[in-house]
């Protein structure tokens, strides 16, 4: 998922980001649970958290999500699935423009005009009855109302929104995260596609696996904000996937994660493009 990011003060160089520091407990036994250990044989928790802390040098702190409202972000959570941030926006634009992100405004468009509203982002039509089915939740259980919507125990609040048709996991995710604030990771193609390369999980891992072997490296962080650590662990992801670890001929030359790679090279049938 391509986003925007707001401006943000930067880690002076060197420095361990604000409010990031190791428990002291960063070395799990193999013992932990699914998704351990790599296919390396060895724990890749150290190795997650050593991600982070590159990847937060690099880009600085990430401000995330765009959106105005919890009701825009939730909008934008649906509409990002299979197309990029920016298209994203041009429908949200048009959305604004007509006076319709309203939950109870949108729910009463009917779902041809839906679909035409939303055309920038891509299987507008799909995304039309995505958005219906998630607004007759909204509408008809919440009156609208996104806080109580995504109110309640974050197992809970999940499955209510796995319910509806179109909400896949990492789309719930994204919703609890930035929409619900529920101390959730978001695990998305940048993230399976860079820890595969590093050897940290297998490529096949189910989203689950990966899900909770990401939560626990960095439940052993102490942090002020947890929220705000796994928003930006989320945000730095998606950057190195996007700038770095690319589907084809990723730049692994200037990656912040250059030096994780397994035994100091690369992933068998990956190429690397300079510059």
């Amino acid at each position: 998922m391509r986003k925007r990011f707001g401006p943000d003060e930067s880690p002076r160089p060197g420095a361990t980001p604000p409010g990031l520091r190791p428990s002291g407990n960063e070395t799990p036994t193999s013992s932990d649970g699914p998704g351990e250990p790599g296919p390396s044989g060895s724990s890749p928790e150290p190795a997650l958290l050593a991600a982070y802390r590159l990847s937060r040098h690099h880009f600085g702190h990430l401000g995330w999500w765009p959106g105005e409202t919890p009701f825009e972000i939730c909008v934008g959570a649906i509409l990002t699935q299979n197309t990029s941030w920016r298209n994203v926006e041009r429908a949200i634009g048009q959305l604004k423009a007509a006076g319709a992100l309203d939950a109870h405004t949108l729910f009463a468009l009917p779902v041809e005009r839906l679909a035409q509203l939303i055309r920038p982002s891509g299987y507008y039509n799909v995304k039309a009855r995505r958005l219906r089915a998630f607004l007759t939740v909204l509408v008809q259980q919440f009156d609208g109302a996104v806080d109580r919507m995504l109110a309640g125990a974050t197992p809970a609040v999940r499955e209510r929104l796995l319910a509806i048709p179109g909400i896949g996991e990492e789309t719930a995710d994204s919703i609890l995260l930035y929409a619900g604030e529920h101390e959730v990771f978001v695990v998305d193609a940048y993230t399976r596609r860079a820890c595969a390369r590093h050897a940290w999980c297998a490529p096949d891992i189910p989203y689950g696996d990966l899900q909770r072997l990401c939560a626990r490296a960095f439940s052993r962080v102490e942090t002020a904000d947890r929220l705000d650590l796994l928003r930006d662990a989320h945000a730095q992801w998606v950057m190195i996937g996007k700038d770095f670890c690319r589907p084809r001929a990723p730049r692994c030359d200037g990656c912040p994660w250059r030096g994780l790679l397994p035994a100091g090279d690369l992933r068998p049938g990956v190429t690397v493009t300079r510059g």
